[in-house]
């Protein structure tokens, strides 16, 4: 009999995967508060599915697939608005949307969903607080205030995307080591 943490947990995972588009409509409306609850939202429910798949021994393999690529689809809503709105280069979104889908391709293709490293927990954890600043609603406080915010949302960006180019290469590197050894 499957746990039901585990059935929640997977549950909550496909709920994030959908969340994406919400939070991109939202912001193209400019609703940014609601953009922001969402993403909000979408975060709180990242760290949920974690704590009721360890609730349960461990999530499903299934969720094991689907957890990084709903994350990624949640993150890249953001991204992309950030970058037609020209806050962010479309260089470094285009660059950091190509890493998270090359590495998530390769661990939905890992029998155990190839288990997020340290790195990559610090990486999403960054590009979440980053993506809150940025997003962060102009009613929500003095114009300098928000300025200030997404000024450190901004700074916020650049490690991420350097943790998320790293973490890539620390999955590539074994698989490129493995090949020259044979």
């Amino acid at each position: 009999m499957v746990s039901p943490w585990r059935s929640w947990a997977d549950r909550l995972t496909l709920f994030r995967a959908v969340l994406g588009a919400p939070v991109l409509l939202a912001l193209a409306a400019d609703q940014l508060s609601t953009a922001w609850l969402l993403l909000l939202l979408g975060a709180f429910s990242d760290w949920a599915d974690g704590w009721m798949a360890r609730k349960a021994d461990g999530g499903s393999s299934w969720g094991a697939r689907l957890d990084p690529l709903a994350d990624k689809l949640l993150i890249s809503a953001p991204l992309i608005w950030l970058a037609s709105e020209q806050v962010l280069p479309l260089w470094s979104v285009w660059l950091l949307l190509a890493r998270e889908l090359l590495i998530s391709g390769w661990r939905s293709a890992s029998q155990s969903g190839a288990p997020a490293s340290w790195i990559g927990k610090t990486k999403t954890t960054l590009q979440f607080l980053s993506l809150f600043l940025l997003i962060w609603p102009p009613s929500w406080g003095a114009g300098s205030v928000v300025l200030g915010l997404r000024q450190l949302g901004w700074s916020l960006y650049w490690p991420a995307l350097g943790l998320a180019l790293w973490s890539g290469l620390a999955y590539i590197t074994p698989l490129t080591a493995g090949r020259r050894r044979r």
